[in-house]
């Protein structure tokens, strides 16, 4: 529990260098942006007005090994019950995903900072790509951060097929 009585994210299943080499290529083709972008898909259900609930990466966890690669059928019920739904989920910005400081339009959200998801392997429910909404943005910290946003299922690949990510965030918020 931290100090300000919310849920600290927990460790994840990698070993300290399981995904940095994938999400660092994820980071340089969000960053490389017009080829890289990956779109925004129009919200079906939630959004600002709605009700936000409060997700750890233990809620989107999926029975996936290392270097296994996502299929549907791996979806808990808990994670399609969440797909397009308003969420706030704490962890930490990959540092390698963002190039600047300030006003941030998107960046690799991550369960744990730099104990799971630095080095080839990752599990792809370990991340999220957050992209945040049209004119708002986010600052970068070493801190966890909250995001609030549009969660989404959305299966990310590099051009060679090779999948990167399989959460996507449509942020409003971060704080």
């Amino acid at each position: 529990m931290m100090a300000d009585g919310t849920r600290e994210p927990r460790k994840g299943s990698g070993s300290p260098r399981s995904c940095a080499a994938g999400l660092l290529g994820m980071a340089i083709a969000l960053g490389g942006m017009p080829p890289g972008r990956v779109p925004l898909a129009d919200a079906q259900s939630g959004g600002r007005g709605g009700k936000v609930e409060e997700i750890t990466f233990d809620d989107v966890k999926l029975d996936l090994q290392k270097d296994e690669p996502f299929v549907d059928s791996k979806l808990t019920d808990r994670v399609k019950r969440l797909n397009k739904k308003s969420v706030r989920v704490r962890g930490w910005i990959l540092p390698a995903s963002v190039f600047q400081q300030k006003g941030i339009k998107s960046f690799v959200l991550v369960r744990d900072n730099m104990q799971c998801c630095f080095g080839p392997g990752a599990a792809l429910f370990d991340c999220m790509v957050v992209e945040m909404e049209k004119g708002t943005f986010a600052d970068f910290t070493t801190r966890p951060v909250a995001v609030e946003g549009l969660f989404e299922i959305k299966e990310l690949k590099y051009p060679d097929g090779k999948q990167y990510a399989i959460y996507h965030v449509r942020g409003w918020s971060v704080k």
